[in-house]
């Protein structure tokens, strides 16, 4: 017998405990039959702008994800999304593969990661060189900009925000994210790429690509995306830009 409300499927979102992005931009593009389900890891959220910090603000999001999927995991989920950032670079290319399968053998579902959905995404856009956006310090730059060189594509451009602070993150307004997409843009990338997933970037994602003519991958959208095809619905809309729309 199925879910009476997700009868479709109920899927499953690991986020950090400060994040407010998250859940929100994922229910903007839940289909009808599909429900979203957050569990989340404790953090603290004072300065991460020291590396010693930053280094330790992401090692206790790392050992805190295995408690919070055995948490959601009571619920009937049939596919996970972890809606954390650079737990899912960390490793380069081929160690963070190795860490998915590890909560793939711990879930016993699915799991998508956004570092391996804007992959995919950029795969299906034929895409090569790119720019990034990120809220990060240098030294979680430094990660995302290994994950992608491994992962085959070359990294034009890298633009930091350095957020101090995990809850200054959602802050961030629009037009700095918009401006940011500017700066990045140039004829020589064939894609715009934005991690952190508690940027609110979703809207801004659109109309970058109106304008600019390219794809701009928001990550929750594109591991929205990459979550529901995994599951093999095919739900087609204008809510996540080309991506949704398209493949």
């Amino acid at each position: 017998m199925s879910d009476t409300t997700g009868y479709r499927a109920n899927i499953g979102v690991i986020v950090p405990s400060s994040n407010t992005t998250v859940q929100p931009e994922c229910d903007d593009l839940r289909p009808y039959g599909i429900t979203n389900h957050i569990g989340r890891v404790t953090v603290k959220t004072g300065s991460i702008a020291d590396p010693a910090a930053y280094r330790a603000h992401v090692e206790l999001m790392r050992q805190g994800i295995g408690g919070a999927i055995d948490q959601l995991m009571t619920a009937p989920i049939d596919h996970l999304i972890m809606g954390v950032a650079i737990e899912t670079f960390q490793g380069g290319y081929e160690g963070a593969a190795r860490f998915r399968e590890q909560l793939e053998a711990q879930a016993k579902v699915r799991v998508t990661f956004g570092s391996e959905a804007l992959v995919a995404a950029l795969r299906k856009f034929g895409a090569r060189r790119i720019a990034v956006l990120t809220p990060h310090q240098p030294e979680g730059d430094a990660i995302v900009q290994t994950y992608f060189e491994e992962a085959g594509f070359e990294v034009a451009r890298l633009l930091g925000l350095k957020c101090a602070k995990p809850t200054d993150i959602a802050r961030v307004p629009r037009a700095t994210l918009a401006a940011s997409v500017n700066e990045l843009n140039g004829d020589d990338v064939d894609a715009i790429v934005q991690v952190g997933t508690a940027l609110a970037m979703a809207p801004v994602a659109i109309a970058a690509e109106l304008m600019l003519g390219k794809p701009v991958l928001a990550i929750n959208p594109t591991s929205y995306w990459h979550a529901l095809r995994t599951l093999g619905h095919e739900d087609r809309n204008d809510r996540a830009g080309r991506l949704m729309r398209e493949f």
